[in-house]
């Protein structure tokens, strides 16, 4: 028999089997042969871009190169808000293999969790695995050094550098400059934002916020040729990014700086004004925050830390803190009295410690009273019996009348976000909002600054501003010039007078004159801001907070606020200022010193500069 024959012989008698097995081995030919081409088409097809950027990327990788942040500098030019290098670690998602061992090699050393790190990568991965992604901003140059002698355990990662924005002054500056950080994915999906980009930085505060667009620049970009292990081999092409544009603004560091050191330990606000042209030299909330903190990502500890600070660092009192202007409003019960006619100047009321009205005694600071007072003299010592009297007279409707006209209860229009408005009541306020008729012994309130009445620092510096420059209510402005890189002016801001005083000049001379008697004159309540070669004028205030007699309560949250309001010089002023120390009790002995501060400071830099000027000549 022929070797094998017997196998022959068996399909022979049995061909369906035959026929069977052939059957199978062709299937399973054809079964491999469509894996292959379904393996073909999935790499080709469906995943070919993929592949294709990954091979492209494992030659060549695009780095952005974010534009520098315009500088915002002083009146002077001196640099407030400036950039600085810094060093940050990224990652290419599709490269990295193993997101939990790279965690575990980078957590001890970055300062970050593991899982944190893991999260990270896996999210980067869903939403864009071919986009380079930063883990962690700002780095130490302990951890660039890790990471660059550790590539080979850590690939994917990488190190760019670039510029980050510095606030040098820290807190002095915070609630004027503002602070950036990064844009988050709720700003990316406003309108606002479109065109921007995960990673940007954007201003969240302040001068940074309003003028964001204006400091931004353009970005450019680096092609760059790598190697396997992610290393730079030679660069490719790059574009140079474009620089944003500078600001200058109208705030004078020297005597900010003054006021920050001179709030120390206390809360309230600082605010001056060139009374010539609406341009703000100093606008200082206290406390503060560092708006440096803000820039390489806040930890949710400080934050909460910020946020529910019962001091409230974040608020701008300046713009944002709404408070009873207490003895300050009497300048406004004063002109609206003169200019409606119920007083003039030599009218004379007496003051025997309080005014009976209703079924109760409105009380005057000074117990034993005053006697008889004349305008200039009720001003002058804060007389508040003489001003409840003249309240009467004029009604509350045409003191809200006046105090509207002089700036209070109403934004100033200054451009900085969340102004306030505050409470200047009237009759038709009332029904309005509380659906109650006006009282007639609720005016005896309104008149020396208390009751429903509430204003902002900023108003206030509004009205004595118009009351020292003769009736003019400027625009605040707090940004004088956008200039390019190049130095180049592309605008400059002019001073807006918003309104001219329907008052007769001389109830503001009048006004004036007795602002002078605060500070100058014995019984003078504002005596501790008096120059020996500056004649100042101002005025002071105490608001009180809960009680006449909360500040006796115990604790110093219940003590009064303190205003002190002023001008210099008093013929031809060139600063006015207002000063609110919160529980500071008295404005004569809290705040009115801190001014005094401010005005020496500003008139002993003047008198340098022109010494200088004099010996240049």
């Amino acid at each position: 028999m022929i070797p094998g024959s017997e196998i022959y012989s068996d399909y022979k008698e049995d061909p369906d089997e035959f026929l069977t097995r052939t059957r199978i081995t062709v299937s399973l030919v054809l079964i491999i042969f469509l894996i292959l081409i379904g393996r073909l088409f999935y790499l080709q097809i469906l995943k070919g871009e993929y592949y294709r950027h990954l091979s492209e990327n494992n030659r060549i990788r695009v780095y952005r190169i974010q534009a520098p942040r315009g500088l915002i500098k002083d009146r002077e030019g001196r640099i407030i808000a400036s950039n600085r290098p810094s060093f940050d670690l990224v990652f290419m998602p599709s490269e990295i293999r193993n997101p939990r061992a790279a965690a575990k090699i980078l957590s001890p050393v970055i300062n970050m969790k593991e899982e944190e790190i893991e999260s990270i990568i896996e999210e980067a991965k869903e939403e864009a695995s071919f986009r380079i992604t930063r883990l962690k901003r700002d780095i130490t140059m302990n951890e660039v050094s890790f990471v660059e002698s550790n590539r080979l355990d850590l690939p994917g990662f990488f190190i760019v550098s670039q510029t980050v924005r510095n606030y040098p002054y820290l807190t002095v500056l915070s609630h004027l400059t503002g602070y950036i950080s990064e844009i988050t994915k709720k700003e990316l999906q406003s309108e606002e934002y479109s065109g921007y980009k995960m990673g940007d930085f954007i201003g969240k505060y302040g001068i940074e916020r309003i003028w964001d667009k204006t400091l931004r620049g353009i970005d450019g970009g680096r092609q760059v040729e790598v190697d396997a292990f992610g290393r730079e081999i030679s660069p490719i092409k790059e574009v140079e990014p474009i620089p944003g544009h500078d600001l200058k603004t109208t705030v004078d560091l020297d005597l900010q700086i003054v006021a920050e050191e001179a709030m120390q330990g206390k809360n309230g606000a600082v605010i001056a004004m060139d009374p010539r042209n609406g341009e703000i030299l100093v606008m200082l909330s206290h406390p503060a925050f560092d708006p440096n903190e803000f820039i390489a990502g806040i930890s949710r500890e400080k934050w909460l830390n910020i946020i529910e600070n019962p001091d409230k660092p974040l608020m701008n009192r300046c713009i944002q803190g709404i408070y009873p202007p207490g003895s300050t409003f009497k300048l406004v019960t004063a002109i609206a009295g003169l200019e409606e006619g119920v007083i003039t100047p030599d009218t004379i009321l007496y003051c025997p410690g309080y005014y009976p009205f209703g079924n109760r005694n409105f009380k005057c600071w000074k117990e034993k009273g005053h006697g008889s007072v004349n305008l200039h003299r009720a001003i002058v010592e804060s007389c508040d019996v003489y001003f409840y009297q003249v309240g009467l007279r004029t009604g509350v409707d045409t003191l809200s009348h006046y105090a509207r006209m002089l700036g209070l209860g109403v934004q100033t229009g200054i451009g900085l976000l969340n102004e306030k408005d505050g409470i200047i009541p009237s009759s038709s306020w009332k029904r309005l909002v509380l659906g109650e008729d006006w009282f007639e012994g609720e005016t005896l309130s309104v008149a020396i600054g208390q009751g429903y009445t509430s204003i902002t620092p900023i108003q206030l510096l509004t009205l004595v501003s118009a009351i020292a420059n003769g009736g003019k209510v400027y625009m605040p402005i707090i940004v004088s010039e956008i200039v390019s890189r190049e130095g180049f002016l592309l605008q400059k801001y002019l001073p807006t007078i918003v309104r001219e005083l329907d008052i007769n000049p001389s109830t503001l001379e009048i006004i004036r004159d007795a602002m002078y008697g605060v500070v100058n004159q014995p019984h003078g309540t504002g005596w501790s801001a008096r120059l020996p070669d500056v004649e100042v004028g101002g005025k002071t205030g105490t608001a009180q907070v809960i009680s006449y007699d909360s500040r006796r309560n115990g604790g110093t949250k219940l003590d009064d606020h303190a205003w002190f309001i002023s001008f210099a010089p008093v013929k031809g002023p060139e600063l006015a200022i207002v000063v609110l120390v919160e529980h500071g009790g008295h404005g004569a002995t809290a705040a009115a010193p801190i001014a005094r501060k401010i005005l020496s400071a500003y008139f002993e830099k003047k008198k340098r500069a022109q010494n200088d000027k004099s010996k240049g000549s």
